[in-house]
């Protein structure tokens, strides 16, 4: 089970849901004190702002981002949810969820896995950037952004309520 919620909201969920694993995705500079019940090790920090396009002064995400967040999927044995936090929950979060449930399970439809997102998170928006690099890289051909752009940007929200997204369906 991955889990998504804001910064604000990272110690109740991952005490309430007993996670043993982090990603959080937050712009430089951006204070972050992970959970006691988090190893250093389970826990991963990209430091990257929420955009789509480069901009001066700003951390475009980049190939070696989602290298890295990847393989850190990757090594997640799935014996106990996984939490991933933005600064808001709805953007670079909720595209690395997408991104790690079809990662993980590359059998499953995009488009299908794009519907289970907006139901679990009205609010959710997934950074496109985000979603075009995983896309090329785990050869989806245009699949996984054209899913997301099917559901539209989410409702407005100050910051998005945490939620979970199913893997193994």
């Amino acid at each position: 089970m991955i889990w998504v919620c804001p910064l604000s909201k990272v110690d109740a969920t991952v005490a309430l849901t007993k996670a043993e694993r982090l990603l959080s995705l937050l712009a430089p500079g951006t204070a972050m004190t992970r959970p006691a019940s988090i190893a250093e090790a389970n826990h991963l920090f990209l430091s990257l702002h929420d955009i789509a396009e480069a901009q001066e002064g700003m951390t475009l995400p980049g190939e070696a981002h989602m290298r890295t967040l990847l393989d850190f999927a990757s090594a997640w044995d799935r014996s106990k949810p996984l939490v991933i936090n933005c600064y808001a929950g709805i953007s670079r979060s909720t595209a690395s969820a997408y991104i790690i449930a079809a990662a993980l399970e590359p059998w499953r439809d995009e488009g299908e896995l794009a519907s289970d997102l907006r139901l679990a998170s009205p609010s959710a928006t997934p950074n496109p950037r985000l979603i075009a690099l995983a896309d090329a890289m785990l050869g989806r051909q245009g699949r996984m952004v054209s899913a997301i752009q099917s559901i539209g940007r989410g409702a407005d929200a100050f910051e998005g309520v945490p939620f979970a997204l199913e893997l193994g369906r």
